[in-house]
Formats: C-alpha cells, structure tokens, sequence
C-alpha cells in the first residue's frame, strides 16, 4: 500500500522540475513554459543594445530586471525596470537547494521597458507584477527609447519573481554562496 502513495508523490515532484515556481535552487532552472524562450535566447549585452536598439530587432533577449514602474491597463503594458545580471551560482540560506533563491546583481546596468501581456495570476494579490518584482524578459528590442533613455523590448514571455522571492548580491553577507 505505501508503494502506491509513494509512486503517484515521486511524480508530482518530478513534475515540478525540482525548484518550483520561483527556482529555488543552487542554479537556475528553466520551467517548462519558458524552455522555448531560453533556447532562443541570444547573448547580447545591455550596453550593445543601447547603443543601437534598432539593429538588433531581430535579436532574441533573455534579459533580467528589477520592476521600477508599472503601467495601466488590463491588456498589454509597458512595465519599467533596471537591468541586472544573473549570478550563476544562486545565494542559499543554508546547505539545501530549496533555500537557494534566483541571484541578480546589486548594481544595475540601465533602465529598460518591457511590453508584456500580463498573465491573469499576475494582475492582483501579493504575488502580482509590481515595483520590486523581479522579471525575466524574452523578446526582441522594437528599435525605440523609453522616457529614461533605455530601449523598448516587446516580450513574447516573461518569469516572474515577486518582491522576496529573488535576492540581489547585497544579501551576500547575510546568505551562503
């Protein structure tokens, strides 16, 4: 009788890649809907782009950004945010991969904007999309500016960490590496 509780329980933690919604692990892992996105993902730096949005429209970004403003509306908008580079040794509380939480640098690169349809579970509530979440963008830049000199990039998909969720290289003094 144990073997057939253990069995369906074995498949639902499989089914959860290991690190959950928001990747708690010592590395980050893809989730599944976001797999297409990663593998499409081209490596070009913040400041490549800057410099001429326009000639890499046809890029395909996968850019993380700490969530500075959030416009209105129920459709598509266009969320501000400071681009931050991922730490590929994500920082733990302890020994245990589920204390580990995805790691950005302290210091930002630049403002940028994102145009993101924002998904239903992300509109309201605590874990929704607003100032202090961190966003992973994966789009392509529209060739535009935005109101504090960043370029513009309209997402095809987004990860989101709420405000918590995620912790910077500041807490490196407080956390394991």
């Amino acid at each position: 009788m144990r073997r057939l509780v253990l069995i369906p329980m074995m498949a639902l933690w499989a089914s959860c890649g290991g690190a959950g919604d928001f990747g708690y692990s010592r590395q980050y892992v893809v989730s599944d809907d976001e797999e297409p996105y990663a593998e499409s993902e081209q490596p070009v730096t913040y400041e490549e782009v800057r410099r001429d949005p326009a000639s890499h429209a046809a890029t395909r970004l996968g850019w993380f950004g700490i969530v500075t403003q959030v416009g209105e509306g129920n459709g598509e908008v266009t969320v501000s945010l400071t681009h931050r580079l991922h730490q590929e040794r994500h920082l733990c509380q302890d020994e245990r991969a589920d204390s580990c939480r995805v790691t950005v640098s302290d210091r930002q690169s630049g403002p940028f904007s994102a145009i993101i349809q924002i998904r239903p579970e992300d509109r309201q509530g605590e874990l929704r999309v607003w100032i202090g979440s961190l966003l992973k963008i994966y789009g392509s830049p529209t060739g535009d500016f935005d109101a504090e000199g960043g370029p513009v990039v309209r997402a095809r998909f987004y990860r989101h960490w709420p405000r918590g969720r995620y912790v910077t290289t500041g807490a490196a003094g407080s956390m394991r590496r």
